[in-house]
């Protein structure tokens, strides 16, 4: 037996549980380190799918952008292929080969009893494949040129107006009865057939008569002759010509480039087919809405409201139509029953005399009727111009008609004595095209202006005849006139895309007809930019307050003159805006007049 205790050497109790501790918190820690870790990875996953989420919204956008893009693309080609099928069929017309007929349309010509009996307005229109040519309008015509082409001039070579005049030789080999480069399959129209029934809400994308830019080609206009009327004003006239560097403020206030979509609710009109925006820059005065939708059978090439209100004509083909303005029922339709039959005879320009007893209407005919409403006969036509009649007004008094013409001629007739006062010939030797588009008489009857084919706004006095006023300082061709209620003030509107506005007797401290003016102060005292086309009609409220401008680019817009800022801005036509006017009656109305063959009347009217 030994000395010593020899017995196993085990751990204590203690170390056994700080062993056990360690383990436990070994393990702790792993599993902290997987949490952690499962987190990172989890926040990592979840920044990948927001990241693929939005990479995906992207991607929707960007295919409904293409989208729509494509959409506009699609639409913007197939007027353009209309455009150059219009151009090819009349092309073919004056190589004398007959057009290959549009898709959907019937060769008519072999059949007498359509010369004689026209089908309705809605049987023409699918006759001629919805490409009803409008009047000659086209480039390379005489007056509206390209203005019925939604995209561009139509005319790479330069903008549209009045050809030069032919040699005569040219001028003998031209076809005669007014066929104004139309296809052979166009229906000839022995009597112009009364519009459907107008109605307060048309489909406005039903397509129905959609007017497809075109180029027509209208007769080649001779070169101007003496005339019967008094020799010109010599050289010794007084004409106030104003340096180009005396323009004034250029303001910016269309609304062309606003997106309907970011306008706000209560800036922003909308109707069944037509939506108007206003000005966000400027504070909201007025309110606008449609009253009347009044389709036609062809172009409407103007519109014009009586003295009283009442009434409201619209010059088509071949017929001017009377309207009674509240109800939009047809009261009369005036035509020529004596005319040729076939080919077309658009009615440019209709006026009422004062009294509204006495409608005017010019055409391409050159001859100014003068219609006994009531009676519904011609009471007496005035001749003398060689082209085309593109602008009337009547005085104040209804003592004087003034017309202008394609003939370089403003002419003022008595009504009283019926016969021509004054023959005025633009014959600048610096300008080269100087046919007359637009008239209008000053309030009081004394002035007249004139605006013109190579960029100028004349002014003259109406009882002699006298050259007051040559305004320059637009860009392009002047399509359109109007006294402001004032008499003092002048518009314009032009191919330039802008209006203008001019103060009258600027030249000295008193003008040739007695008006003081500031020495200091040029002819233009504003320019109003906006239109994203040219502008093809302007006229002015009876209050002097707005100023109202139709255009290519299918909008009117109300401009503020005191600001020059857009009011709003109004789209409710399928093609250009060609006519637009004002009740002088007090009435807050106005009427437009479009190339996709509808007059439409509108009402404006301050906000409560």
């Amino acid at each position: 037996m030994s000395v010593y205790s020899h017995r196993p050497v085990v751990p204590g109790p203690q170390n056994r549980i700080i062993e056990m501790l360690d383990a436990i918190r070994a393990e702790f820690d792993q599993l902290v380190r997987d949490v952690y870790m499962n987190k990172t990875e989890k926040e990592n996953i979840e920044h990948k799918m927001s990241t693929q989420l939005q990479e995906m919204h992207n991607f929707q956008q960007n295919l409904l952008e293409i989208e729509r893009q494509q959409q506009a693309m699609k639409k913007q080609y197939e007027e353009e292929i209309a455009r150059l099928r219009q151009q090819l069929e009349q092309a073919q017309v004056r190589a004398g080969h007959a057009p290959p007929p549009q898709p959907g349309s019937n060769n008519n010509n072999g059949n007498s009893n359509n010369a004689s009996h026209p089908p309705p307005p809605h049987q023409q229109s699918q006759q001629q494949g919805g490409q009803q040519p409008p009047p000659s309008i086209g480039p390379g015509s005489n007056y509206f040129g390209g203005i019925m082409n939604p995209h561009g001039n139509g005319n790479s070579q330069g903008p549209p107006g009045l050809m030069v005049p032919p040699p005569q030789q040219q001028q003998q080999q031209q076809p005669t009865g007014g066929d104004h480069g139309v296809p052979p399959h166009y229906p000839p129209s022995s009597q112009a057939p009364p519009p459907p029934p107008p109605s307060s809400a048309p489909g406005y994308m039903n397509g129905s008569n959609q007017q497809q830019g075109s180029s027509m080609s209208g007769p080649v206009m001779p070169s101007p002759s003496g005339t019967n009327g008094p020799p010109p004003p010599n050289n010794n006239s007084v004409v106030a010509q104003r340096p180009k560097n005396q323009m004034g403020p250029t303001t910016s206030g269309g609304l062309a480039d606003v997106d309907p979509e970011n306008v706000p609710p209560n800036m922003k009109v909308e109707g069944r087919d037509w939506f108007a925006l206003f000005n966000p820059k400027t504070p909201r005065y007025l309110k606008v809405d449609l009253l009347h939708s009044i389709d036609h059978s062809s172009v409407v090439c103007c519109v014009k409201f009586s003295a009283d209100g009442r009434w409201m004509a619209a010059g088509c083909n071949r017929a001017t139509y009377i309207y009674d303005v509240t109800t939009a029922n047809l009261s009369c339709m005036l035509q020529d029953d004596s005319v040729q039959k076939d080919g077309d005879l658009y009615i440019r320009s209709v006026c009422f005399s004062p009294d509204g007893k006495y409608l005017a209407t010019g055409a391409e005919d050159k001859q100014i009727r003068i219609w006994d409403i009531e009676r519904r006969q011609i009471r007496n036509v005035f001749r003398g111009h060689e082209q085309d009649i593109y602008s009337l007004d009547f005085s104040r008094d209804g003592r004087v008609i003034v017309s202008g013409s394609g003939d370089r001629t403003v002419r003022i007739w008595s009504m009283t004595e019926q016969k021509e006062m004054h023959c005025i010939p633009i014959q600048d030797l610096d300008q080269k095209d100087p046919g007359v588009t637009s008239v209008a008489i000053s309030p009081d009857s004394r002035l007249v202006a004139a605006g013109s084919l190579d960029k100028m706004v004349r002014v003259w006095d109406i009882q002699t005849g006298q050259a007051l006023e040559r305004l320059e300082g637009h860009k392009d061709s002047v399509y359109s006139v109007a006294f402001m209620p004032d008499g003092r003030t002048l518009v314009s509107g032009s191919l330039d895309k802008t209006i203008k506005m001019w103060q009258l007797g600027t030249n000295d401290g008193r003008s040739n007809y007695g008006m003081d003016r500031d020495r200091s102060k040029g002819p233009c005292k504003m320019t109003f930019t906006g239109h994203k086309d040219f502008v093809l009609s302007v006229a002015c409220t009876p209050d002097g307050n707005w100023i109202v401008s139709g255009s290519k680019d299918r909008g009117v817009q109300f401009w503020d003159p005191r600001t020059g800022q857009t009011q709003f801005m109004l789209q409710g036509h399928k093609n250009s805006v060609i006519s637009v006017a004002i009740s002088p009656s007090g009435r807050t109305l106005f009427a437009t007049g479009s190339g996709d063959n509808r007059a439409r009347i509108w009402s404006y009217e301050p906000l409560a």
